[in-house]
């Protein structure tokens, strides 16, 4: 069987990525690796560690293990060369998350980056056959690894099997006849990749919706495309189901309709339970409802999955995340126009840049000219970061309408002084009044206007009125104080502050505390002052020992505690930690967190009270030791660093003598070549 796709010739699975009852290792990362480097060696893949890295990154937002001992760890990456299927019936099984215990039957379903719509449908058919019965009997039964090809070809495009069930099945995406009978249920089905959670998801609802008696219509927002519902379609529906990972495209044509919410896999593992959540929705005149903006805390609880303190995490990361590019490009910018036009270039660029050009240049010549213009570039971005900050605040809480007040209320927030922290104050202002007007009932005639005048309109006056009437003054006082706080540590109080920087740092290697810790620094990061410079050199040192001190202690002190998996990305995280990519020991932490993250906090303590002790300084908010130029007492930087890792490295290497043999002993993973 071979993809519609013209791209390439290759059928999606052949014998040699199948591996018949064999252990690929005691860890799912040991069996994801073990899978991504046969196809490697098969030629589907360039690179079996950028495979597996992509595999592991979507395990950490959601697990893909599935009720029934099954696991579908997918991905999407550049280093793919063909849509490919690799397979593994595992003994023992291996944990990967589902409820009911471990997977023995595992498909690696990689993708590469810019698949075609037909390679897409071609892997989405693979998911969806996942919750056919008929078809995991015939994968525990295969004798041989064609046996295993052939269950697969069959359910793929093409095969007979699969062109019978797809006459047979009820209607489940937006192609759908509105003129139904009765009751029904409208859906959507979202996950981070599209591949494969999407379509089981619609088809586990639609399977439910038939065993309750009730028509369930399906719009997957996934990989392959969709055709979206129709209108009239949405219109008749009793409730709708959000069964998403990531934000509902088009949210607001389901406005004002009875709403259960919940993650992917709640589809998956508990379809009926949640049509008769929306069944009961439907009934209940109290019940949440679907808002035109972003999604509320009261649509999410309706699903049981996320309350306030979850959603306002997201909500402050979402800001965070989209604040970060103004960062990287605007204080990377900023530090090569210091290298090329002097640290004195922040005091007269902007002079420079207006009244000079590459037929008149100042005095200095072409390289103060340039330096000049890359530093009024980059100040120019980083002017971004609170109004951004701030705006994709109100944006995660009331979408498009919340982006206007939100910029405004963080431009305000430049404006008074009230820096960093008036920016989450009034992002969080701006979404929440923003969402509050649109759900203010008004006649169908001005319900058009609300997203683009209405909403933006009084949000906006009511947000800057609040920054510069009553906030204004005493969150710059806040910021003042913080300020001049910082200003004043000194001996041991400043370097407690970089012990508990570096342990920020270093506790969740890229998520919320990570974060938290980094947003403060680059937020706070004046050219001007020395303490905000101190700061965000500590954070950028510690964010660099965990992947350092992964490498090190993988590749060189005890490569022998480590699977050969955890040796190759070993070698790759030397480059990462270099970089001021914490997320380079993610894998390492995931197999085994509980001896990790303790050590890698520990280096990372280190680190942070030694850069804070040695008064390094830091003017790039990113790029690890390739930004050399901007870092103040370069020296102690390399020291401190160099002390962390080996603290770090030398933690976990101590950490891993207890409880568990050399890898070389236990042999993590398996010679898949003698499995088929």
């Amino acid at each position: 069987m071979t993809t519609p796709d013209s791209s390439s010739s290759q059928p999606v699975i052949t014998p040699d990525l199948v591996s018949l009852d064999t252990s690929l290792g005691t860890t799912k990362d040991a069996v994801i690796a073990a899978l991504a480097d046969r196809l490697t060696r098969a030629g589907r893949s360039t690179n079996a560690d950028d495979l597996t890295q992509a595999a592991l990154a979507r395990e950490g937002q959601s697990a893909t293990g599935l009720p029934g001992g099954i696991a579908i760890p997918h991905c999407r990456s550049a280093a793919v060369s063909t849509a490919s299927l690799g397979f593994a019936r595992l003994k023992p099984g291996v944990d990967f998350g589902a409820a009911d215990g471990p997977a023995d039957l595992v498909f690696l379903i990689a993708a590469p980056d810019g698949a075609g719509a037909e390679h897409m449908k071609v892997l989405s058919s693979l998911a969806r056959a996942l919750v056919r019965p008929d078809f995991v009997a015939a994968l525990r039964n295969a004798q041989t690894a064609q046996d295993v090809v052939d269950a697969v070809n069959e359910v793929l495009p093409g095969g007979a099997p699969a062109a019978a069930a797809a006459a047979a099945a009820p209607a489940s995406t937006g192609a759908t006849d509105s003129g139904s009978t009765g009751k029904y249920i409208v859906a959507v089905t979202a996950c981070p990749t599209g591949i494969a959670h999407t379509y089981m998801a619609a088809d586990a609802l639609v399977a439910a919706g038939k065993t309750e008696g009730v028509d369930v219509k399906v719009e997957t927002q996934g990989s392959s495309g969709s055709t979206p519902l129709d209108p009239a379609v949405i219109a008749g529906a009793a409730a709708v189901i959000f069964a998403t990972d990531v934000g509902v495209k088009g949210r607001e044509r389901f406005a004002g309709k009875p709403v259960v919410a919940s993650r992917v896999k709640r589809a998956i593992n508990e379809p009926a339970v949640m049509i008769k959540e929306a069944l009961r929705a439907a009934d209940n005149p109290a019940a949440a409802t679907v808002e035109a903006g972003a999604p509320t805390s009261s649509d999410e609880d309706a699903g049981g999955e996320l309350g306030w303190g979850t959603r306002l995490r997201q909500v402050l990361l979402t800001g965070v995340s989209y604040m970060i590019p103004f960062v990287a490009a605007g204080g990377l910018l900023m530090a090569l126009g210091f290298l090329l036009g002097g640290w004195d270039i922040n005091s007269n660029a902007s002079t420079i840049v207006v009244d000079n050009s590459l037929g008149q240049l100042p005095d200095g010549g072409l390289r103060i000219y340039l330096g000049a213009v890359l530093f009024q570039i980059g100040a120019m971005a980083f002017a971004f970061l609170v109004p951004a900050l701030s705006g994709f605040i109100a944006y995660a809480i009331a979408d498009r309408p919340g982006l206007a007040p939100g910029f405004t209320a963080g431009a305000i927030s430049v404006l008074v002084g009230a820096g960093f922290i008036g920016g989450l104050v009034g992002g969080l202002i701006a979404g929440a009044l923003a969402l509050w007007i649109g759900r203010t009932p008004v006649p169908d005639w001005l319900r058009g206007l609300m997203p683009v005048v209405i909403i933006p309109l009084f949000a906006t006056l009511g947000v800057g009125a609040l920054m510069f009437i009553v906030l204004g003054r005493p969150l710059a006082a806040i910021t003042s104080g913080l300020e001049n706080w910082l200003n004043s540590l000194s001996g041991g109080a400043v370097i407690l502050l970089g012990i508990l920087l570096g342990l920020m740092m270093c506790f969740d290697l890229g998520g919320p505390v990570n974060k938290a810790a980094y947003a403060f620094a680059v937020a706070g990061l004046n050219i001007n002052d020395p303490a905000t410079l101190r700061i965000m050199a500590t954070v950028m040192a510690a964010g660099m020992v965990p992947p350092l001190a992964m490498a090190l202690a993988s590749t060189v002190l005890r490569p022998s505690l480590f699977s050969e998996a955890e040796r190759e990305n070993g070698k790759a995280a030397w480059a990462l930690g270099a970089s001021f990519i914490s997320e380079g020991a993610i894998p390492f932490a995931a197999a085994d967190p509980l001896r990790v993250i303790p050590s890698m906090m520990a280096g990372g303590a280190v680190t942070g009270a030694l850069v804070m002790a040695f008064n390094v300084t830091l003017s790039a908010p990113h790029g690890g030791i390739f930004v050399f130029f901007a870092i103040g007492n370069l020296f102690w930087f390399i020291v401190a660093l160099a002390a962390g890792t080996a603290v770090a490295a030398t933690c976990v290497v101590a950490a891993k003598q207890f409880g568990r043999t050399d890898a070389s002993d236990a042999d993590l993973i398996a010679d898949t070549s003698s499995a088929t």
